[in-house]
């Protein structure tokens, strides 16, 4: 993070789902504002990659991704579910676009104090309006947990939540992980969460793993290094230990062919063992 802007992998991210917009016509996943608050990035050799024709992978995968964790929202508003918090929101729109605030669902937007501030201010200057149902809940991990910062913002514990965590799970710790699914499962029946996770190096074939080494090199470089890895058999034991009943756990590259099932993945695209998974607290 510099000078408070969103990581280097959260602009990465919203610079494919902005491609996706204007060069798959968004169609596997719409968003009408991530084109908008990427505007003034638009020489940024990091958002220009996104745009190449040869990332169209990549795009479809980061599109299916958000589609997925978007409809698992909607899942949980039928549940009765009237809270969705974005942990490590980044540049991520849903908070502005919240397509359920008829029906009162609240958004609240957790991230660095420093990295909302910065995108309040692009925000403001891209004239993305705040709808009254988005608060964002500025916290320092270092100086206050998670439970106090939503509940400062106006979060009520007493209620279910639903847990948005999208590109963040590989960049924390084996216990900060748990200790945060410990907390979403300690929250009333109906609640819940998608986010991604990666297995471990050793789990993937010999010859995806030197590409999942390079990746991991680079994201080292860039101050953000990989640091826990699960395999599917080894979360699922960590959730139903944590009290979550219910989960859906599915790969990148199978995520993209249910949204897009006429795309060929080219031959030489691997997920790296990357999954994202949907799990929640039947009530």
């Amino acid at each position: 993070m510099q000078n408070g802007r969103p990581s280097i992998t959260a602009r990465g991210a919203a610079a494919f789902r902005a491609a996706h917009q204007q060069l798959e016509g968004g169609r596997v996943f719409y968003d009408p504002l991530a084109l908008r608050i990427l505007a003034a990035d638009a020489d940024d050799p990091l958002i220009e990659a996104a745009f190449r024709p040869e990332r169209e992978d990549v795009r479809l995968s980061v599109a299916a991704r958000a589609r997925f964790a978007e409809d698992a929202v909607a899942a949980a508003v039928t549940r009765g579910v009237r809270q969705a918090v974005a942990l490590g929101a980044g540049l991520d729109t849903f908070g502005c676009r919240n397509p359920y605030e008829p029906e009162g669902l609240r958004v609240f937007e957790v991230d660095h104090p420093a990295t909302q501030e910065w995108k309040r201010g692009r925000l403001a200057a891209t004239e993305i309006p705040l709808p009254p149902s988005l608060t964002f809940a500025s916290v320092d991990f270092e100086r206050r947990s998670l439970a106090d910062g939503l509940t400062a913002a106006g979060f009520d514990p007493a209620r279910p939540a639903f847990f948005i965590w999208l590109g963040v799970v590989p960049y924390l710790t084996h216990t900060a992980v748990l200790d945060t699914l410990g907390f979403i499962a300690g929250l009333p029946g109906g609640s819940g969460a998608v986010f991604d996770y990666g297995e471990p190096p050793d789990a993937l074939p010999p010859e995806h793993r030197a590409v999942h080494e390079a990746r991991a090199a680079w994201a080292a470089e860039a101050g953000e290094p990989f640091l826990s890895f699960f395999t599917p058999d080894e979360l699922a034991r960590d959730l139903h230990r944590l009290g979550f009943s219910a989960r859906e756990d599915i790969r990148y590259g199978d995520l993209t062919a249910r949204y897009e099932s006429g795309h060929r993945m080219a031959d030489g695209y691997a997920d790296l063992g990357a999954h994202v998974i949907h799990t929640w607290i039947q009530g």
